[in-house]
């Protein structure tokens, strides 16, 4: 049966149970509310990826939160205000990230999948497809939709729309009744997919922006429905509000919304609350750190809701408080997962710290260009580190450190650029990066916030460290005493040959830039993603790692930071700028970083 026959009987399933389920729900919630005082109270997780054990794989780690860790803050909320008044909603992206997601998205396949049985045993209501969802493929996420659809629990994108009937891939809302009102959940997902994922993850469907849609259909839906509470989730992280980032439309929504009372966003693993006099907005963060708790309060008169008021915080999750009962149930799960992931695979001689990747050259980024040029045989590599606090000691290499080195399912691609396309790329990245340390204080482009707790500060950087491409196979600095756009100087290629910009070299890079994602290719390069000259694909680099550890059995300063194939890069004027650098990582990851 080929992959767009299995989408269309999925789509039909999931259309003919989008239909029974709306209706038998509104037969259950078509009555008015009682009158007097009602509370409702919105639980929220969003990019969970994969946090579903607190307990670590290999033995000595920590205890991490995770949906286990969760179990007791649940109960504790509906024990204390009744199960009948409490939702529980997910914004998207619960397929990748760790190496359980993995396990059951492509190794155990013959058995139901291990999220659709955690999302029924912790009692949510909907959950909202997210982009990290879509990239696991329409065998994965159409069996997973299948599956939550067996307990009920729709997996929500209304605004991925079929290319064959023009009507939602998924199921756009959900009505249930809690607290004695009618309460329509809505859920959407980032519209924003077609420029981080070749088109055979997301094969029979496109997608349209949450403006004006959401309104839209807000409206549409309210008259038809009438509910008393209206519970919007987006798979969008808050923005700037403008109406100017397609990826991020949450503060859009924010402002212009009427009708929606709660607005539940994810993505861009920011927790975050904002407060309106007519609605809330809640972002649980990412690895199911928080909880987002919203409360409606409504009352009632003659069958009608004269008044609402609302509130919302951030509760944190900790990881030593997992429930026993809920670990019981799963531990089967667990040995399978931790069995898969304590395979050896081989032995490295060196440390592999992904925060050393922001202050130079460092032999975690230099494993991933290694890989990416040698798979390819291109003459340029570009990769980001893709986590901040990654460390992989020297010694004995397994599954899990696979995992952590590269944490997602990207595959690789080799593409055409001229030498001045490689250089505004580069320029493009840097400027997201770092800065004028001798005018603004600080090399890199970091912020502070207090935490609320103890009044402390935490550091973070200003823009997504998952974009902060370096280039291997050339040789270059980056002059931080230079203004945005004329910091990067090429002098030369790996193997020698001179530098030239009117040339036209081979690229490597994953499947996440090359298709648009963080506007290296579009803003910087200045080059059209439809008109890619695209010359290569290959499997999953994570795949590609394991291979190259599995031929050299060790790995060593020689086979992945070869200078003859990546070349170099570095900061100057090094001695002026070192302090700096050192400063802001110390900042971010202390204890120092250096």
């Amino acid at each position: 049966m080929t992959q767009n026959t299995n989408s269309i009987i999925w789509l039909a399933s999931q259309s003919i149970l989008a239909v029974a389920i709306t209706s038998v729900l509104f037969l259950t919630v078509s009555c008015y509310p009682r009158n007097g005082s009602h509370e409702l109270h919105i639980l929220a997780t969003g990019d969970v990826h994969g946090a579903w054990f607190d307990t670590p794989y290999i033995s000595g780690g920590s205890a991490s939160p995770s949906l286990m860790s969760l179990k007791p803050v649940l109960d504790s909320i509906r024990r204390v205000y009744g199960p009948a008044n409490v939702l529980l909603v997910d914004a998207g992206d619960c397929l990748q990230g760790d190496n359980a997601a993995y396990y059951y998205n492509y190794v155990e396949t013959s058995r139901p999948h291990l999220f659709p049985r955690l999302m029924s045993y912790l009692g949510y209501d909907a959950v909202v497809v997210g982009n990290h969802d879509i990239e696991t493929g329409h065998e994965v996420y159409d069996r997973v939709t299948g599956q939550l659809a067996s307990s009920r629990i729709p997996f929500l994108a209304g605004n991925a729309i079929s290319d064959s009937n023009g009507t939602p891939y998924w199921p756009e809302f959900r009505l249930v009744r809690r607290s004695g009102m009618r309460v329509l959940i809505l859920g959407y997902t980032n519209p924003n997919i077609s420029s981080w994922l070749k088109q055979s993850l997301w094969e029979g469907m496109h997608f349209e922006s949450l403006l004006p849609l959401v309104q839209e259909r807000v409206d549409v839906l309210r008259k038809k429905y009438r509910p008393d509470v209206v519970v919007a989730a987006v798979h969008s992280g808050a923005g700037p509000g403008d109406g100017t980032v397609l990826e991020s439309q949450g503060m859009d929504l924010f402002k212009s919304l009427k009708g929606v009372d709660v607005l539940i966003c994810g993505h861009d693993h920011s927790p975050r609350v904002e407060s309106a006099p007519h609605m809330v907005l809640v972002n649980a963060g990412s690895k199911a750190g928080k909880l987002a708790h919203a409360v409606v309060k409504a009352e009632v008169r003659r069958g009608k809701i004269c008044s609402k008021s609302f509130d919302a915080s951030l509760v944190d999750n900790d990881p030593s408080r997992a429930d026993a009962t809920m670990k019981e149930a799963f531990a089967e799960d667990f040995e399978a997962v931790r069995a898969f992931t304590v395979k050896e695979i081989g032995y490295s001689e060196c440390a592999l710290s992904a925060s050393e990747a922001f202050g130079g050259r460092c032999a975690m980024t230099d494993l991933v260009h290694t890989v990416q040029l040698k798979t390819t045989g291109a003459q340029v590599s570009f990769a980001a580190p893709l986590s901040q606090r990654t460390m992989v000691p020297a010694g004995k290499l397994t599954v899990n450190d696979l995992f952590a080195i590269y944490p997602f399912e990207n595959t690789l691609y080799s593409l055409e650029m001229t030498g001045a396309q490689i250089r505004s790329y580069l320029e493009y990245s840097y400027s997201k990066w770092v800065c004028n340390p001798f005018s603004e204080g600080h090399a890199l482009q970091i912020r502070s916030r207090s935490n609320k707790s103890d009044g402390s500060l935490r550091w973070s950087f200003v823009h997504p460290a998952f974009n902060f491409d370096s280039a291997a196979g050339i040789f270059y600095t980056v002059d931080l005493s230079k203004e945005e756009g004329q910091r990067v100087c090429i002098t030369g290629m790996a193997g020698g040959l001179p530098f030239d910009e009117n040339a036209t070299y081979s690229v490597a890079m994953n499947s996440y830039r090359a298709s648009g994602a963080g506007d290296m290719l579009g803003k910087g390069a200045g080059i059209n993603t439809d008109e890619l000259q695209i010359t290569g694909r290959y499997p999953e680099i994570r795949e590609l790692i394991s291979r190259y550890i599995t031929d050299c059995g060790t790995l060593t300063p020689q086979n992945i930071s070869d200078p003859e194939l990546l070349g170099n890069w570095s900061f100057i004027p090094e001695k002026q700028v070192r302090p700096f650098i050192e400063r802001d990582l110390a900042l971010l990851f202390a204890p120092k970083a250096f």
